[in-house]
């Protein structure tokens, strides 16, 4: 998997794949342990579908990236996708903006 990213000096912004479900999830995981930089704005108001597998790959890559060390935020205006956020209390675990500007800020 190869996915579009932006890197804003040590922030590298990662564009989510419209479906980050079972098939993408392993996929997302290696692509954002190959990156070069720690610290991961995902964007994902592109994503159209997220299941439990893509919601666990989104733990087990911030938990990865802490250890580097780094962090993983998210970052979109999807209504949806900040829903399912939320229900899943994953907003309490991740931090979640409305803008990837603000989520870049926020590492500095």
């Amino acid at each position: 998997m190869n996915l579009p990213t932006e890197v804003f000096g040590n922030v590298v912004v990662v564009h989510a794949p419209e479906d980050l479900g079972r098939e993408h999830a392993e996929q997302f995981e290696s692509f954002v342990a190959r990156l070069e930089r720690h610290n991961v704005v995902l964007d994902l108001d592109s994503a159209e579908s997220i299941d439990s597998r893509g919601l666990e790959a989104l733990l087990r890559s911030q938990t990865w990236l802490r250890e580097q060390p780094g962090d993983l935020k998210i970052a979109t205006t999807n209504h949806v996708n900040r829903k399912i956020l939320e229900i899943t209390r994953l907003d309490e675990r991740l931090e979640v903006f409305e803008s990837v500007v603000d989520a870049v800020k926020s590492f500095c």
